[in-house]
């Protein structure tokens, strides 16, 4: 996998890591998370930044997108008790697809 790509899924986890630090910093009215979820922000737009460079825009924002709304909605269901109810699965899994497509169809 070459590097921009690696910035890509990297700029995904950390948008996970942002919109769970998110949920703690309870808009942004306790510090140490609030901060932490700027941290994460900036990481995430660095690397996608990053990841842009040789990623067409719209390949690059759909995968860093689906990376963090897929990780986000396991996250919510594994850590936080949110409902996994199959259609959410199914779609879950139907945004990965996407996202291996997109790599699949990513000409370098």
């Amino acid at each position: 996998m070459s590097l921009p790509w690696i910035f890509l899924l990297l700029a995904g986890f950390f948008e996970i890591c942002f919109t769970i630090a998110l949920k703690y910093s309870q808009g942004f009215s306790k510090l140490v998370p609030s901060i932490i979820t700027v941290i994460f922000i900036v990481l995430s737009f660095f690397s996608v930044s990053q990841a842009m460079k040789t990623i067409p825009v719209g390949t690059a924002y759909a995968v860093w997108a689906g990376i963090g709304a897929a990780g986000t909605v396991v996250t919510g269901i594994v850590f936080f008790g949110d409902s996994y109810h199959i259609i959410r699965l199914i779609s879950i899994v139907l945004i990965i697809i996407g996202i291996i497509g997109l790599k699949l169809a990513h000409c370098e």
